[in-house]
């Protein structure tokens, strides 16, 4: 676990393969088709389990992924394999790993379409007000100037809660996290967001354009894609967008830290130019990694 651009994947990838362990997926964007360059999807995709399972119009859940993940741990148990969890969605993991039976279910799109109407009519502040009423929780945690958080929010709040049993085997497991100083990670995040650009997220959203998808598909919430598909339509300049993507990664990194310090059982590890990542979690976990 840890904050986006902490280097989680190349981690995760290193000990895959000195521990001969599948990789499992567990941020909820990689999951969506086509949808590669911006969600920093790996690009050795044989090594991983539950990328590319959903069109961008498609919803999906922490309860469907907890489900797969399951289906995915029983496999490996069945065939001694390791197995290393990987992503930024730490409530898909916290789910897993605490066993939480209780779920909201899928968005209704009836429920977002009334919710984003309820915006248009009556603003911002009736929507933060009802969520206030409905989960003084969620209140407390959720960006209450980003219409898009505050609609999800209500969307959780509102749904229907549905009861699982969440068992997994029995394996040998530890929770760890990467550390990493604010300058750093910022730095890190300017330049993943200026490799996207480089690598060719534009044509990744113009191709999306072109397949009939819409901004407001659930997949194309991912970070920085509704910047990138302004600019593709010229409402705004690529500079523009690529300037909100980095001001919106960065405060996605902020709120993932915010909810890792909360975390049950998490083990740290700590990165920087005089920190040896590989050399931690042997430690962590008493085995030898080289």
């Amino acid at each position: 676990m840890g904050p986006t651009a902490s280097g989680k994947s190349s981690l995760a990838e290193k000990i895959a393969d000195a521990l001969d362990a599948i990789l499992l997926n567990a941020d909820s964007f990689q999951v969506y088709r086509y949808l590669d360059i911006g969600t920093a999807k790996p690009t050795v995709k044989e090594q991983y389990r539950l990328l590319d399972l959903k069109d961008p119009n498609e919803s999906f859940g922490v309860g469907e992924w907890v489900h797969l993940a399951q289906q995915e741990l029983e496999l490996a148990w069945e065939r001694r394999q390791s197995v290393v969890i990987v992503g930024g969605t730490g409530l898909n993991i916290r789910a897993l790993m605490e066993r939480y039976g209780e779920m909201s279910g899928p968005p209704s799109p009836e429920l977002r379409d009334a919710l984003n109407q309820k915006l248009e009519r009556e603003g911002l502040h009736c929507l933060v007000e009802e969520l206030g009423e409905l989960d003084p929780i969620a209140f407390a945690r959720v960006d209450l100037k980003n219409p898009v958080r505050v609609i999800r929010a209500l969307e959780l709040a509102k749904s229907p809660k549905i009861q699982m049993t969440v068992e997994i085997p029995p394996f040998n497991s530890s929770k760890i996290a990467i550390s990493i100083q604010t300058a750093l990670l910022d730095e890190r995040i300017d330049q993943r967001v200026g490799q996207m650009v480089q690598n060719g997220w534009a044509r990744e959203i113009e191709q999306l354009r072109k397949m009939g998808f819409l901004p407001s598909d659930p997949g194309l919430r991912a970070i920085g894609y509704r910047a990138m598909w302004r600019a593709a339509e010229g409402e705004i300049n690529s500079e523009e967008a690529i300037a909100m993507t980095v001001l919106e990664t960065r405060r996605y990194a902020k709120r993932q830290r915010t909810w890792l310090r909360s975390e049950p059982n998490l083990r740290w590890l700590f990165d920087g130019p005089e920190f040896d990542l590989m050399a931690q979690v042997s430690n962590l976990l008493a085995i030898d990694l080289n």
